[in-house]
Parts: C-alpha cells; sequence; structure tokens
C-alpha cells in the first residue's frame, strides 16, 4: 500500500492533513448525517450477471466540524444492499467518527478500515468507509477554495468519456438507437453489455453496434463476468473483429490468472475493477491478471483516498487509470491523473440528481468549477425517495 499521503500532490496531502486549518477542536467531526435514498430508473435495465434493475439506491453522508464546515459523500447500489451500508454507517461508524480531526482525510481512512476490518474487508463495509472517505475530501477541497480535480494536481478539468449502457434486454434496434444516440450527444466512445446465453447474438449485437456508430467512434464491451475463461476467449476472438477498445470483466473478477489465459490467447485487451474492493485485491490483479486498463469505483474502493491509491498503482504498472460509475464524481478524478484513461458515463444517472450535472464540450466530460466535489445534491427532489438515514451529533445544513 502506497504509503500515508504517498499518493498524493503536495497541495492535496497538505489540505487533507491533521496540520491543516488551524486548532485541532475547531476540526473536531461533530456531526454524521445519513439519508437512504431508492431512485427510480426509466425503464428496467438489465446486465448479464446482476440481473434487472428498477432503481438505484444511494447513501450520502453530510459530516459537520465543530467549526460548521461540511462535506458530503456517498455511495450507491445497484437496488440492493443500501439499508446495510446505512446501517454500518449510524451502527459502526458514525460514533466512533466523532472528535476525530475532520481533515486528516488519510488518518481516519486507516482508522476506518482496521476498524471494520474483522468483519468488512470490501463488500458493505467498504461501500461505508467510500462514502464517508468521499465526504471528507469534499470538505477539505471546500475549505481548501479549490474544486477537487485542482487540488489533487490536475492541470485541466476534462477527460475523456465514453457511454456506459446496461442494455443486454434491449432489442436489437433498441440497442442501435441507444449507441447513436449517445454519438449524436457527444460521445466519442461507446460500450454495450455482452453475455447473453448465444454467443452468435452477442457477436451480432456487437458486428451491429460498430456497423451503426463508424469506425471513428471507440466500442468496449462487458460482460459482467458472466463467462468462463473458455467462454471468454472464444468471445474475444468473436469480438475482436469489430475493433473493440477492451473486453471488461469477462470473467470472475478474482479469477486473476484466468484474465491472464484470456489475455495471452486472443491478444484482446482487458479491463477491470468495479468489484475490486481492497488495495490488496488491485495489486494482485496489476501483478497477475495481465489487464490493459483498471476501472476503480470510488464508490467501493475506499473513496477518493482508495481510488488515488489504485490510480498510483495504475501508473507504476504503467496502465492507464478509468473508472466505473458515479461519473459525476469520477470527472474530477479521471481529469487529475496524468495517465488518466477514459472515463464511464454510467446509466444510473445520479448526475440528474444534483445541482450542477455533468458537461460534455469537444466529446469531453468537463468536471465542476465550484469549491469541493461538485457533487451538491437536489434534496427536494430527492425527498420522495428517502426511506431511510438517521443523524449523530450536529446536523450539517
Amino acid at each position: 500500500m502506497p504509503a500515508r499521503n504517498g499518493a498524493l500532490p503536495k497541495r492535496a496531502a497538505a489540505a487533507a492533513s491533521p496540520q491543516s486549518g488551524g486548532g485541532a477542536e475547531k476540526l473536531a467531526i461533530r456531526g454524521v448525517a445519513i439519508d437512504l435514498y431508492a431512485v427510480p430508473l426509466a425503464r428496467v435495465l438489465v446486465d448479464a450477471k446482476h440481473g434487472s434493475h428498477s432503481h438505484f439506491e444511494l447513501v450520502t453522508v453530510t459530516i459537520t466540524l465543530a467549526d460548521g464546515s461540511t462535506g458530503t459523500g456517498y455511495t450507491y447500489t445497484g437496488g440492493k444492499g443500501g439499508h446495510a451500508i446505512a446501517a454500518v454507517l449510524e451502527h459502526d461508524l458514525a460514533e466512533a467518527l466523532l472528535g476525530k480531526n475532520g481533515l486528516d482525510v488519510e488518518g481516519v481512512s486507516d482508522f476506518i478500515e482496521w476498524h471494520l476490518h474483522y468483519v468488512g474487508r470490501g463488500g458493505i463495509a467498504a461501500f461505508a468507509a467510500s462514502a464517508v472517505d468521499i465526504a471528507l475530501w469534499d470538505l477539505a477541497a471546500r475549505r481548501a477554495g479549490l474544486p477537487l480535480w485542482e487540488l489533487l494536481g490536475g492541470e485541466r478539468g476534462d477527460c475523456r468519456v465514453y457511454h456506459g449502457g446496461i442494455d443486454l434486454a434491449f432489442t436489437r434496434d433498441e440497442l442501435i438507437g441507444s449507441v447513436t444516440g449517445a454519438v449524436e450527444r457527444g460521445f466519442e466512445g461507446v460500450k454495450i453489455k455482452v453475455g447473453l446465453p448465444d454467443l452468435a447474438t452477442d457477436a451480432d449485437r456487437v458486428r451491429a453496434v460498430r456497423a451503426a456508430i463508424g469506425d471513428d467512434v471507440t466500442f468496449m464491451v462487458d460482460a459482467n463476468y458472466a463467462m468462463s475463461v473458455d467462454r471468454a476467449i472464444a468471445a474475444a476472438r468473436a469480438f475482436a473483429e469489430s475493433g473493440i477498445l477492451w473486453f471488461e470483466e469477462p470473467t470472475l473478477p478474482d479469477d486473476y490468472l484466468g484474465f491472464a489465459r484470456i489475455a495471452d490467447a486472443t491478444g484482446v485487451p482487458l479491463a477491470m475493477g468495479e468489484n475490486l474492493h481492497t488495495i490488496h485485491e488491485f495489486g494482485y490483479a496489476f501483478d497477475q491478471a495481465k489487464l490493459s486498463y483498471i476501472q476503480p469505483d470510488a464508490s467501493n474502493c475506499g473513496g477518493i483516498t482508495g481510488w488515488l491509491r489504485v490510480a498510483a498503482l495504475a501508473e507504476r504498472h504503467g496502465i492507464p487509470v478509468c473508472s466505473h460509475g458515479m461519473h459525476e464524481l469520477h470527472v474530477s478524478l479521471v481529469a487529475s491523473q496524468r495517465h488518466g484513461g477514459w472515463m464511464e458515463w454510467h446509466s444510473f444517472p445520479i448526475e440528474a440528481w444534483i445541482l450542477d450535472p455533468v458537461t460534455l464540450v469537444g466529446g469531453r466530460a468537463v468536471a465542476p468549477t465550484s469549491p469541493g466535489t461538485g457533487v451538491d445534491f437536489d434534496r427536494k427532489r430527492l425527498a420522495p425517495h428517502r426511506i431511510g438515514g438517521a443523524s449523530v451529533g450536529t446536523r450539517g445544513v
């Protein structure tokens, strides 16, 4: 694991440190507020292994310091586990965080890792820890008066972006309409789901998409770990003729050597990361899986601190760091990295529920310029979808 602050530029390390901002008393955490929402999707979305999504869950955490400053973080699910994440936050973390220095971001991150280690190396605990970490980075960036990407040393506040569909249940015509619509909206890359029972049908859909979007649009496919290694090898060979940039999660994310077999047998670039939750899992993936792209998700890999640690490992391995999900936050993270790759514009539209949604300019996603993460939720619109929450100590406004 990178040393404390070892993955951070000097300005970010200074802002997210126990020495930043003056006396320890006014920086002490005095309140933790948790809110859980079930947000409906416009249509049911389906992939090969997660099943049907009628809604996504959003868990937000607002942390208040003794001086009244606040920061908000969040995580999300595909519709299952939100109550458990909120319970970990309420019963196992909120009280334990009170009194800690809210600007000691990495110190709090390390505390949470060991506080929950026995019951949660990854899984639900990682989602809860990530939400807290994002809140603390939001707070640190707000106090520094800088947008997150600039605090992290980014030189430009935009990045490459592709549209990630959850479209396995789409008819062929719906699929073509979806990808061509994304290109018309300004996306220079698209990704579709694969993993149907019949490989020939998968391959036909892939060829149809390539024909519809033309040769100049970047194209990826994602199996959501639905295939055996042997089937993934056959699929990769079938998809390769359509000029895909990568084949994402062709098989189980824990089977690092299986990924390597697929890469060796086909030469097709592979990507994964959304189901890796600890820095150790990412380390094994870098060392064994022969990946071409890595896709950490700050909602479940330890928040921004965890994402940056993965990014540092990726740079050492010469691999572009990309992202999965929550594009309204990841735009700032990918934009901050010299080796930033493609940001996924996810089909769970969290950005539709914030006050300043992400924009596309010239085919690139543009990060917010306001201090903090730029992810300010529209609580009034979200209110009808709130299904739980709790408040410990002082609740921020």
